[in-house]
């Protein structure tokens, strides 16, 4: 299933086409994409270049790493996550390594990393599907993270699944339309809440 974009102007067909179903096709996916989507994230910008992102990753063939992250995830998003052949969960630095100083851009650094990942996947025919319904500390406590980096997105990849392939329950929220705010409510010129002109050029 495929629900581009209604854009404005026409963009990047990867960017357009992206979105974040639930209906996974159970399809492994092969290593040489997997690779790809990992060389997506090492290659996003960073404050510093301290790349604070350290991604767990899972395939279902480990049916132990697997069930790992997936035990991490909400019971809601489990129940269609766990058709997904590719789970992981990213985490952030919370420190600059260059000086131990706090790092508030490590979240940011992250969400680049992850949206990188995101538009790869779509360039090589998978989806993608990020999620905050996680456990935080049972992630923590499961993957022994350090103090100093903090879990910050689950996410699903594969091949689009069908509607066919939900719980029934979950059919509707599949098929519904995307919608977006409109830019004057987000892109501002001078202060905040003023639409910015530019958008009218």
């Amino acid at each position: 299933m495929q629900k581009p974009a209604e854009t404005a102007v026409p963009l990047h067909e990867p960017i357009q086409e992206r979105w974040s179903p639930i209906a996974f096709d159970s399809k492994p996916v092969e290593p040489d994409k997997l690779i790809s989507l990992f060389e997506a994230i090492r290659w996003a910008p960073s404050c510093f270049n301290e790349q604070p992102w350290r991604i767990f990753v899972a395939i279902s063939e480990d049916a132990e790493s697997y069930g790992q992250l997936l035990d991490c995830l909400v019971e809601a998003n489990q129940a269609w996550a766990g058709k997904a052949p590719v789970l992981m969960i990213a985490s952030a630095s919370t420190k600059f390594a260059r000086n131990g100083k706090p790092n508030r851009h490590g979240p940011h650094d992250v969400g680049l990393a992850l949206q990188n990942m995101a538009i790869q996947a779509q360039s090589v025919g998978l989806v993608t599907h990020m999620m905050a319904g996680f456990d935080i500390q049972k992630t923590r406590h499961t993957l022994q993270i350090p103090e100093d980096y903090e879990p910050m997105t689950a996410i699903a990849i594969g091949y689009p699944g069908t509607v066919e392939d939900l719980p029934e329950g979950m059919r509707e929220r599949e098929t519904s339309p995307r919608s977006r705010k409109s830019l004057g409510e987000v892109i501002f010129t001078g202060a905040f809440g003023t639409s910015s002109p530019l958008i009218e050029a």
